[in-house]
């Protein structure tokens, strides 16, 4: 029931598709088929029993990742023949028509070079919640809810609230998985929950803001954005330093928890 889940893509304001993969990540694919002729073999995917799969499945159809044509983003190279760079040409048309009506608004770009309290906020955290470690989808404080609320639309309440328990942020090693080699030199900051209660914690697992957890008669309506951390896949997002006003836990003493990211 939660796959293909209809979202759109935040820096275009085209629709997408959410697919899980099967390595527990998730994709957004461009909506509907394509003539497998037109998309080169590596770029081809196809989804079976509503997980996603990274190669085509014998037909003459296909499915496309989004980020492959996404206008807002630096164009791939692709073979003029292929139709694909038409099709990236109609998403930018039609991410001006949204601007154009203000029903998209594009994020916007600061300068580099200009300082800013968030130059240390993570905008894709690790997190550390039921003893495994997560990479979120976005800031802690921007994580939103998923269910569906009686007006049929998305919660737009976040997990963490002024009076919800927070978690800490701390440095901790980079930790290797499913047999890596380790990283002992390595340091990542990491948004523990791990002091959270039980109830707290799978709350954010099922990314639920306190009122729809207590109704587990609510719908989702959108997938938990979770990907387990891998720090060989997601080394672009580590980042070896707290968070600016992130405290630290006090030497000898117990870990304080409450800080804000």
């Amino acid at each position: 029931m939660r796959c293909a889940q209809r979202d759109r893509c935040r820096e275009c304001g085209n629709s997408v598709e959410r697919y899980s993969r099967g390595d527990d990540r998730s994709i957004r694919l461009h909506p509907g088929e394509l003539p497998a002729a037109g998309v080169p073999v590596d770029l081809r995917w196809h989804v079976s029993s509503g997980i996603a799969h990274p190669a085509g499945d014998g037909t003459a159809w296909c499915r496309l990742a989004h980020a492959v044509i996404c206008p807002a983003r630096e164009a791939v190279a692709l073979p003029s023949a292929s139709g694909l760079v038409g099709l990236r040409r109609e998403l930018a048309l039609r991410t001006r028509r949204l601007i154009d009506a203000g029903a998209f608004a594009p994020s916007v770009t600061t300068d580099s070079a200009a300082p800013s309290q968030d130059a240390c906020r993570p905008a894709r955290p690790i997190v550390q919640l039921l003893y495994v470690h997560y990479l979120a989808a976005h800031p802690v404080d921007k994580i939103q809810c998923v269910a569906q609320t009686r007006h049929r639309d998305r919660c737009t309440q976040t997990l963490l609230t002024s009076d919800s328990p927070a978690g800490i942020w701390k440095l901790v090693p980079t930790t290797a998985v499913r047999g890596q080699l380790a990283f002992p030199a390595q340091v990542m900051a990491l948004y523990d929950l791990a002091a959270l209660p039980y109830k707290e914690q799978l709350r954010w697992r099922m990314q639920r803001c306190s009122v729809h957890a207590a109704v587990p008669s609510a719908a989702d309506l959108a997938m938990a954005e979770w990907e387990p951390f891998d720090p060989l896949v997601h080394h672009a997002h580590i980042q070896s330093r707290l968070p600016v006003g992130s405290r630290r836990p006090r030497p000898g003493g117990p870990a304080r928890h409450g800080a804000r990211p």
